[in-house]
């Protein structure tokens, strides 16, 4: 079973930590959505050391009842949902090197575990994920529904935007933990795009790149409205194309 092994982290990782901790949280620091400031609370975060994942596991357990465990990387779509249904959010154990601190198309566990872990003490957050998954389980013999709920996986909490009053607010991981994807998203550059579920799962990914539209929610609450008929809506528009 893999384990994370935190006495393995050489110091060139505990060094790389800092300096990614340091400099992303001058990055978001305005920008960032505010219960994932709560979260890196919460959880005990600092730039000194490399968070050990028997500790998360403990202030999880306390805040939301999630968890996370110990993965290599990717892995598939299906058994990712799995686990998701079991409040448990699958996170690379192994950190970039220091030639990779501005851009690294794979997740690392700065990816991760800055990025993600934090929103898993929102409630808002862990419901939704546990909404997408339960979707996934009871259709897990259609590629297409996978497929569907893994771009809105990806337009929400991995590149997802939401609106505070005037501003944008980031919730997304993928942006979090990116220095230059900070920047670029909140920037004219990029089309800011109304949350629409219909428009997202026809949306391919872009993982070799910046993202060209993010769609931005009003509230997070808008997160929970949409999983009222969701499973109907791809069933019958899979169903459609099927025929």
């Amino acid at each position: 079973m893999l384990t994370q092994s935190t006495p393995s982290y050489s110091a060139t990782d505990y060094q790389t930590w800092s300096i990614l901790f340091d400099r992303q949280v001058k990055a978001v620091q305005q920008f960032a959505y505010p219960h994932f400031w709560k979260g890196v609370q919460e959880l005990g975060f600092t730039a000194d050391t490399i968070p050990d994942f028997d500790d998360i596991n403990q202030r999880l357990a306390k805040l939301t009842g999630w968890s996370i465990y110990p993965v290599p990387g990717l892995i598939d779509n299906l058994l990712f949902f799995e686990q998701l249904y079991d409040n448990k959010f699958g996170t690379t154990n192994w950190l970039r090197k220091p030639e990779q601190l501005d851009y690294l198309e794979e997740p690392d566990m700065f990816h991760d575990v800055f990025g993600h872990i934090p929103l898993l003490t929102d409630p808002f957050i862990c419901s939704y994920l546990h909404v997408l998954a339960g979707i996934v389980i009871r259709n897990s013999n259609n590629e297409d529904i996978i497929e569907a709920i893994a771009r809105l996986y990806w337009y929400t909490i991995e590149f997802g935007l939401v609106r505070d009053k005037d501003d944008l607010k980031i919730y997304g991981a993928g942006i979090l933990s990116s220095i230059a994807e900070t920047k670029y998203s909140l920037s004219d550059e990029p089309a800011h795009v109304p949350f629409n579920v219909a428009k997202i799962v026809e949306t391919p990914y872009i993982k070799d790149s910046f993202q060209k539209q993010y769609f931005v929610v009003d509230s997070l609450q808008e997160l929970e409205d949409a999983e009222e008929g969701l499973e109907e809506y791809l069933l019958e528009k899979f169903k459609r194309m099927d025929n």
